[in-house]
């Protein structure tokens, strides 16, 4: 099982006091009235974004009928929610959509990735994500950076352990070329590659698409992630970002819009075994 994430916590909770609700047929604004609240603070409690305390929690259990065992399992949701998620201390340097997907992508099952400019931000060297973000915010202060770059290597850990994130990454062949922090630090991020999946051929999986790849839908888009978790009752993420803007999407047809999206696009990778021989070749290239 994935390690215990307070944003996918709450999030199921709130799933599942939405779905009881719609399911008996009965307005947010209702709801709330019927235990002393208004409709903004029901629906920040469904989308994961308001906190509940266990007595409000208690009351609305009893009003949307949950039984005595349906209750005791959102009261343990509503604690697991109420914990500090390792980005916590990030709190003043990241917004709170970027720190949602933090939590969500913690407690994910699997990941996979396009990553079409760059190589993902999983799979990243800290030369290599140095550079990354002295081009990418160059008002940084150095302080600040070097922090930024702290909590991207605390996200990969989660690729490693016991009870590892399943990642799949599918990374442009440019991204493996654009000399990104010059040509030691780019060739040290492809041997980084190799030996990731190296480690762990279990749980990493890198595919690359050639140049000699036909078009395919993906390749105009931005960078994006599908995120997938244990539980029956979640259904996938996805999570788009752009040079102004990130954009976590619930909604099912859009993330199937993305998931068909990655499907054609790994059709156009190379296996694994070939990825790997070309991010070798690419290294040594670089010599």
């Amino acid at each position: 099982m994935p390690p215990a994430s307070p944003t996918v916590a709450s999030w199921e909770l709130g799933l599942r006091l939405r779905e009881r609700r719609e399911l008996m047929g009965v307005t947010a604004l209702s709801t709330g009235k019927s235990v002393g609240t208004g409709q903004a603070y029901i629906s920040g409690v469904e989308t994961g974004k308001l906190k509940i305390s266990e007595s409000k929690l208690a009351e609305l259990a009893a009003v949307l009928e949950f039984n005595g065992s349906e209750t005791a399992e959102l009261q343990e949701l509503r604690e697991a929610a109420n914990q500090r998620g390792w980005w916590a201390p990030y709190s003043a340097m990241f917004n709170d959509n970027l720190l949602r997907f933090f939590g969500f992508e913690y407690g994910a099952e699997s990941i996979r990735t396009y990553s079409a400019g760059l190589i993902s931000g999983w799979l990243q060297t800290t030369d290599y994500a140095r550079a990354v973000m002295s081009a990418g915010a160059p008002t940084i202060r150095l302080a600040e950076a070097e922090r930024r770059i702290e909590a991207r290597m605390k996200r990969q850990r989660r690729l490693d352990g016991d009870d590892p994130l399943h990642l799949t990454a599918l990374i442009n062949e440019s991204a493996l070329r654009h000399q990104v922090g010059g040509p030691s630090v780019l060739q040290a991020q492809l041997r980084h590659l190799e030996a990731r999946v190296e480690q762990r051929p279990d749980n990493i999986d890198i595919r690359v698409i050639p140049f000699t790849a036909p078009c395919y839908n993906a390749l105009d888009g931005s960078t994006f992630h599908i995120l997938s978790f244990s539980s029956t009752r979640l259904p996938d993420l996805a999570w788009q970002e752009t040079i102004t803007s990130t954009d976590l999407i619930d909604q099912g047809m859009r993330v199937r819009e993305y998931d068909l999206a990655y499907d054609q696009a790994m059709e156009s990778a190379l296996d694994q075994a070939d990825s790997l021989s070309l991010i070798k070749q690419i290294g040594e290239e670089l010599e």
